[in-house]
């Protein structure tokens, strides 16, 4: 079965809703070498990265996006929600206003807008606190007044931190720090040290400083932890998350996922290394098994269902059952319309039509795969479709249809710049030609076939065009 760009991102997507990022990142990677550059997919291997604590390849793939489209919202924002992630609000902000600049009708924006706003204001407080420098450029400010301020700041600071410390319960602060709660404690069992205090560091810094410097940057990470996630939602989670154990313990959903996705992987395995029989009747045992469970067990039974069906036909056509391959995969495109599951009504129209063909029914098979067109989601699967299409009619000895197919195939090919299929496309057309008496075009045609054959390379394709 050919693998398509939209096949690849749907199973991205779904595998990065249930958790397994690693496994999405995967299918974004080949959905990439399919339609290079395309915006969508970065960004939804962005937020995979980002998921999984890369923020840096995260950031990469946001920018990559907006050099395609500058102007292309969804990259903006995923740019800003890394940059906050990293900690660079300020960057994050920049981001959060061009996006909403531009799309003032996405409230995302100004939400991220708030929380960056609210994170540079707990990691160095209000803009009346901010000491400015005076230099050179700066000679409206006072030197005076701003070391009178110092000083005053210098007298202010201890009484400040200790103010601050009294502000979060003991039991409030461990639970937000978590490990670094232990630092705060020693950083603060230092203060009471007198003569320790009023000693320098060999570059002269006070220790004191060093240490108020500390337990200030620690109470900042105390309230923007707090800002992120307040204790009440804390509560909520661990609340849920007991909730969550109790339901594992009797039902294992993720036990029976887990299970589901190795059972499949194992049937395509045999069904590719030639156990047709093997692999139907394990499907067959699978399909039996989540018929029997309910949709908390399998959030997404339907689509499970669908999939077994289609690799049980797949199964009987290898093994030359075609009736019952065409049922199966009826049954396949059956549940595919029931549940709204695009990819999936696709891949069943394509199976139904390699089957219509393999039994002779060429106008069936055409009929299939003309409503799948509409489906194609990528050069690439456009020409393989036509140039299966075009076969079809000439097969019907409707050659000129077919011709014409032939060159819609070469047009998607060339557009994907695939030159197996640019080859297989210009052999069509020139067997077209060669139905229709076009002698002459067709030989100069399958000149052509013969240089793309020379790149693939294919040494019996060569002999093939040149006989």
């Amino acid at each position: 079965p050919v693998v398509t760009f939209g096949n690849l991102m749907s199973e991205g997507i779904a595998l990065s809703r249930r958790g397994q990022h690693d496994k999405a990142l995967g299918c974004f990677n080949d959905a990439l070498k399919l339609r290079a550059g395309d915006k969508h997919c970065l960004i939804t291997r962005s937020k995979c990265f980002l998921k999984l604590g890369d923020t840096e390849n995260s950031l990469k793939d946001a920018e990559a996006s907006l050099q395609i489209d500058k102007t292309f919202s969804e990259g903006l924002y995923q740019k800003a929600e890394t940059l906050y992630t990293m900690g660079d609000f300020e960057f994050a902000l920049v981001f959060y206003h061009r996006g909403r600049r531009l799309r003032p009708d996405l409230h995302k924006f100004q939400l991220g807008i708030n929380k960056a706003e609210e994170a540079i204001v707990n990691c160095i407080g209000n803009p009346s606190s901010v000491k400015l420098e005076s230099k050179e450029d700066l000679c409206f400010v006072s030197r005076q007044a701003e070391r009178k301020k110092d000083n005053q700041k210098q007298q202010n600071k201890p009484t400040k931190d200790q103010k601050q410390m009294k502000k979060k319960s003991p039991k409030t602060e461990q639970q937000l720090l978590g490990a670094l709660y232990a630092d705060k404690a020693f950083l603060e069992k230092l203060l009471k040290d007198e003569d320790l205090m009023q000693s320098s560091t060999r570059q002269g810094i006070k220790v004191m400083d060093l240490v108020l410097g500390g337990i200030s940057y620690l109470n900042h990470r105390r309230d923007f932890w707090q800002q992120q996630k307040p204790m009440y939602a804390r509560a909520y989670e661990r609340k849920v998350l007991r909730q969550g154990r109790m339901q594992d313990k009797k039902e294992k959903p993720s036990d029976i996922s887990r299970s589901i996705a190795k059972n499949m992987e194992d049937i395509e395995l045999m069904l590719a290394r030639g156990s047709a029989e093997e692999s139907c009747r394990k499907a067959e045992r699978v399909l039996k098994r989540i018929q029997a469970c309910s949709e908390n067990e399998v959030p997404n039974k339907n689509e499970v269902i669908g999939n077994l069906h289609s690799c049980i036909g797949n199964a009987q056509l290898a093994m030359g059952q075609m009736e019952a391959a065409l049922r199966s995969h009826k049954m396949d495109l059956d549940c595919a319309r029931q549940n709204a599951l695009t990819d999936s009504v696709s891949r069943a129209l394509d199976n139904i039509g390699h089957v219509y063909a393999r039994i002779g029914k060429f106008q069936q098979a055409i009929n299939t795969w003309e409503e799948k067109i509409p489906l194609a989601q990528s050069s690439l699967e456009k020409a393989w479709l036509f140039h299966e299409i075009g076969r079809c009619y000439l097969e019907l000895n409707k050659a000129e249809v077919a011709r014409d197919y032939g060159q819609k195939s070469l047009q998607s090919a060339d557009e994907e710049g695939d030159v197996e299929w640019q080859l297989h496309a210009t052999v069509l057309v020139a067997q077209a030609q060669v139905k229709l008496k076009d002698y002459p075009s067709a030989i100069l045609t399958f000149e052509r076939a013969l240089e793309k054959a020379k790149l693939v390379p294919s040494e019996a394709a060569q002999n093939g065009i040149i006989a």
